[in-house]
């Protein structure tokens, strides 16, 4: 049964058991979202004190409760899915807001109707003038499928001097926060939920390019992330899902002229990143990369009627501005351009 809506954009904000993080963040939710969107706490399953304290603390928040945790993509899907509004945020449970943010976003896609999906300015929270590791200003992937942002390439993040405070068209928009028209989300079918978590955004936004929609930064809209902080900091979970759902989306969705040449340059790229580790005497990163391929390899055939499906409604294949066509380790550690703006145009 869909609950009437009073405002034309959620605030959907997913939590397991991240009561410490309500309690972090609901202030500024509670602030940034009154009189301009309705904030819902989708919970995943909590086994913490998350339910208790909401209804306690913040009786006013709706609270959509699952009984078991979906992962990021599932609960975000069937959150959707049960709300109806026209435009839902996707906001990460440890995202602060700001004065307006919602104000440039709103305008784009009021503005631009072929606009599905717009992404803030992601800044760090702990680090307030450098931009964010997860989103910075937007992101692309290279011609690999390595993505990178507008902000943040590989490990070197930028400092927010202005750089990057035109409006553009983006391919793809950080999980971070996600402002989304609701009814292109389910046109597209969704995060995918084999992804479970991690870099189910980028493939959403690819599916949304394309089948003809535009994604966008807004520079003037702003929130604060605390993130999990680099790929070379990650756990070793991390890098496994980070790789494994890479390869699935290229799968998923590159034409098979591209693909394949483009898995057997990735072999050898992976191979190397995971021969990396082991120098860094990290064994157990080297063995998620190995696992990832293991994995991908195992559950591509799944994904067979699925990749057929993009490929006949790809309308628009993505152009060379947004889907870029160099490598973006070529730039990096060979021609050490470490910004954005130093990549060829």
């Amino acid at each position: 049964m869909h609950h009437e809506p009073q405002q034309q954009v959620a605030v959907l904000v997913l939590n397991w058991n991240g009561r410490a993080l309500l309690e972090q963040f609901l202030p500024s939710w509670v602030e940034h979202t009154r009189g301009i969107a309705e904030l819902i706490i989708v919970d995943n399953g909590s086994t913490d004190d998350s339910l208790p304290f909401l209804h306690q603390y913040y009786p006013e928040v709706r609270v959509l409760s699952f009984d078991t945790n979906y992962g990021f993509a599932e609960g975000y899907n069937r959150a959707i899915r049960e709300l109806d509004y026209p435009i839902v945020v996707l906001l990460n449970s440890d995202a602060g807001l700001s004065s307006g943010w919602l104000d440039e976003p709103l305008r784009l896609l009021t503005e631009h109707p072929d606009v599905a999906a717009i992404q803030p300015t992601i800044r760090a929270y702990h680090e307030p003038q450098r931009y964010e590791y997860a989103g910075a200003a937007g992101g692309y992937i290279d011609a690999l499928g390595y993505p990178f942002c507008r902000g943040r390439m590989l490990d070197t993040v930028e400092l927010d001097e202005g750089q990057y405070n035109t409006p553009v068209e983006i391919f793809w928009a950080s999980g971070a926060c996600l402002i989304v028209r609701r009814s292109v989300y389910l046109e597209v079918g969704g995060l995918d939920p084999h992804f479970f978590a991690h870099q189910e955004e980028i493939d959403l936004c690819w599916r949304m390019n394309a089948r003809g929609h535009k994604v966008m930064h807004a520079p003037s809209s702003l929130v604060y992330h605390v993130g999990g902080g680099s790929l070379s900091m990650e756990s070793p979970r991390k890098v496994y899902l980070n790789f494994r759902n890479n390869l699935l989306m290229l799968y998923k969705n590159l034409p098979s002229r591209k693909l394949y040449l483009v898995l057997l340059m990735r072999i050898f790229l992976d191979s190397l990143a995971s021969l990396l580790y082991l120098v860094k005497l990290r064994p157990r990163h080297a063995l998620s990369v190995i696992e990832a391929w293991r994995s991908f390899l195992i559950v591509r055939g799944q994904y067979e009627a699925v990749r057929r499906e993009n490929i006949r409604l790809t309308s628009t294949p993505p152009s060379p501005d947004i889907l870029k066509p160099y490598s973006l380790l070529w730039h990096y550690y060979v021609r050490r351009e470490r910004t954005y703006n130093a990549l060829p145009r």
